[in-house]
């Protein structure tokens, strides 16, 4: 099978844009992409534009030499390497192994260029990816089978993301397959890291649970300030169209409780467990956010592209969410915590995806930095990765 994946349509060529041969994201050309984008709202002295197609974009790895950008998705179970340029990817491939995929969502690297993949039940690692994903040597982390309980495997909060934090362990989000958990679950749940956060030694040794009641995390990134863990977190649905606030959670030890699910997001207590004594020291919310946005990925900006008042703080791809009458979500969030590290309110980065009436025009997924200070957002409705750039103009065929 031909690795090199050829640029598309006409159009996406009179872009200069590379993209996958042959598939059209998710229904919209480039040039209908790029007419929403152009109606999009950023802060002053802004930009963004369509960087690269890929259908069923997720996560996004930047690999730490800057010479390759990795791209998970979910139902997909494609990983798609991009080759970076100034204005537009110069390429978009596949990666291939010899075993197919199972929903290789979460990816991340460590320092040393290993970039890690947890699929549904799995972890693979690569080795010097950038340098070699075109021949790669893959070797199991974790055995598939073995990142959860194989009886707790569906197809509800399967999609992982992972984190190699400041202590060189890899950390992994394990969401609980349920909306609400069951009583009985909890125990087993708290014993395996299941409705979680686990940390683990980079060849897989070592495994524990670093945080507890934790729904659904899509997003995790560590503070530059103090290394302490802060992520996203899903939150109940059927509780309302106001209840109960979406999660920016902040984990500075390991075998803190955030609530899960005694209270569903924020202070509201879950229906199902409104009559039981949550677990003593439960840990709230940094930020709550509005409910049902669905916040997804996330990233400290370390750069200085961008103005010095956004250094040190966080954006956060809200996904969007149809559990309200009112859409709300599908935009980019940025987040500054407090002078001490912690707190924060979240304002709009980038809004005009939620026209206010369904389908939304687009749904970020992940954000994350590149080496120049630019920021890079995925979105899966619209199979594609957005670049955004603070004043400087270098978009190519523009």
């Amino acid at each position: 099978m031909r690795r090199m994946l050829l640029l598309a349509a006409a159009l996406a060529g009179a872009l200069g844009l590379a993209a996958l041969p042959h598939e059209t994201p998710r229904g919209k050309s480039p040039g209908e992409i790029e007419a929403t984008l152009r109606e999009l709202r950023l802060p002053r002295d802004f930009s963004i534009w369509l960087y690269a197609l890929a259908p069923g974009a997720r996560t996004i790895a930047v690999g730490p030499k800057g010479k390759a950008i990795f791209i998970g998705t979910g139902v997909d179970n494609v990983i798609y390497v991009l080759t970076p340029g100034a204005g537009r990817a110069e390429a978009v491939e596949r990666l291939e192994l010899a075993i197919p995929f199972d929903l290789p969502h979460g990816l991340c690297f460590s320092e040393d260029g290993t970039l890690f993949i947890v699929e549904r039940n799995r972890v693979l690692a690569i080795p010097r990816a950038e340098d070699t994903w075109r021949k790669p040597h893959a070797r199991i982390v974790v055995p598939k089978g073995e990142l959860i309980p194989r009886q707790e495997e569906s197809d509800y909060h399967t999609l992982r993301v992972c984190r190699v934090g400041p202590d060189d362990k890899l950390y992994i989000s394990l969401g609980q397959p349920y909306d609400v958990a069951p009583k009985e679950k909890l125990a087993f749940y708290e014993r395996t890291g299941v409705g979680g956060i686990i940390r683990m030694n980079l060849d897989g040794s070592k495994r524990e649970v670093f945080a507890r009641g934790v729904r659904n995390s899509v997003g995790m990134d560590f503070s530059p300030a103090d290394g302490s863990l802060w992520f996203t977190d899903n939150q109940s649905n059927e509780m309302g169209e106001v209840n109960p606030p979406e999660e920016l959670n902040r984990a500075p030890i390991p075998w803190l409780h955030f609530g899960f699910p005694w209270y569903g997001g924020g202070h509201a207590r879950t229906p199902e467990y409104a009559s039981d004594e949550p677990p003593p020291g439960v840990v709230f919310p940094e930020v709550e956010e509005e409910a049902h946005a669905a916040g997804l990925g996330m990233t400290f900006y370390r750069g200085d592209a961008f103005p010095k008042k956004y250094r040190g703080g966080i954006f956060t791809a809200q996904h969007g969410s149809g559990a309200r009458n009112a859409p709300v979500g599908a935009r980019l969030m940025f987040t500054r915590p407090g002078p001490d590290g912690t707190g924060g309110v979240s304002k709009p980065f980038v809004e005009g995806w939620n026209t206010g009436a369904m389908p939304y025009l687009g749904r970020p997924v992940d954000v994350a930095e590149t080496p120049e200070g630019d920021l890079l957002v995925s979105d899966d409705e619209n199979g594609a990765i957005y670049r955004i750039m603070y004043r400087r103009s270098v978009i190519a065929g523009k």
